[in-house]
């Protein structure tokens, strides 16, 4: 009986050391980056356990940008891990904007917009699919007094270069509507705003409005025109 106790408790200890063997020394996953191709020992990977870093989170993508013939390393990638970034995230941007021939992202970028919190692979397919945003009805008043509401179609694309520290797509809808305000303010009847409503998106792209932020308006098209109240009689 004692023995059957013994060998239970050798098995158990058995069982934990191999345990915290392959803990530390994630041969699978050296195994298969050694078959893809990546170059990297097993105590680079045993490093990274002492780093608190979880391997398979930087060996993975790792492997999918050798296959997709980045340029990376893996200290780039475990240092954007260490950061608080998002390393697949910033790979598979890396990845679409390699296919894109997007040539200005590169890596320091792509791993700066991630840390600034911004998801950069929708940038990204954003520069290729330029994304539409609809703004509410926007009322302004027309010389005459009289109500006009605009409803507009933004269409934008994402600006790679001003993702860090570029205003969002609130800015953009709360700069037109200021410029639908303003060209209904100016105009000197109600009618001239409703025979030639193109004129509102035209003033306003005139005006640069994106600037300073992380996009570039291709165009703004007036989805429909409506006339509200008489404010000159109500007042």
């Amino acid at each position: 009986m004692p023995e059957l106790v013994f060998s239970g408790i050798t098995l158990v200890v058995v069982l934990i050391l191999i345990s915290v063997f392959f803990t530390f020394f994630p041969l699978g996953l050296w195994i298969s980056a050694i078959a893809a191709g990546v170059k990297v020992s097993i105590f680079t990977l045993v490093g990274m356990r002492l780093r608190r870093v979880i391997p398979s989170r930087v060996i993975n993508p790792m492997i999918k940008a050798h296959k997709a013939g980045l340029d990376v390393s893996i200290n780039q990638l475990e240092s954007h891990y260490l950061a608080g970034g998002n390393v697949d995230r910033v790979i598979n941007a890396l990845i679409a904007a390699h296919r894109a021939n997007i040539v200005s992202l590169t890596f320091e970028r792509c791993a700066a917009i991630d840390l600034a919190g911004r998801d950069v692979l929708q940038a990204v397919q954003m520069s290729v699919n330029p994304k539409v945003i609809e703004t509410p009805y926007i009322a302004g008043v027309a010389i005459n007094g009289i109500e006009v509401k605009a409803k507009a179609r933004i269409t934008v694309r994402a600006n790679i270069e001003r993702l860090v520290g570029g205003a969002g797509e609130e800015t953009v809808i709360a700069r037109v509507g200021e410029g639908i305000v303003s060209t209904i303010g100016s105009s000197e009847s109600h009618t001239v705003v409703l025979e030639n409503p193109d004129r509102i998106s035209k003033t306003i792209l005139d005006k640069g409005l994106d600037a300073g932020t992380a996009f570039e308006i291709l165009s703004i098209d007036i989805l429909d025109v409506d006339i509200g109240q008489n404010i000159g009689a109500n007042l």
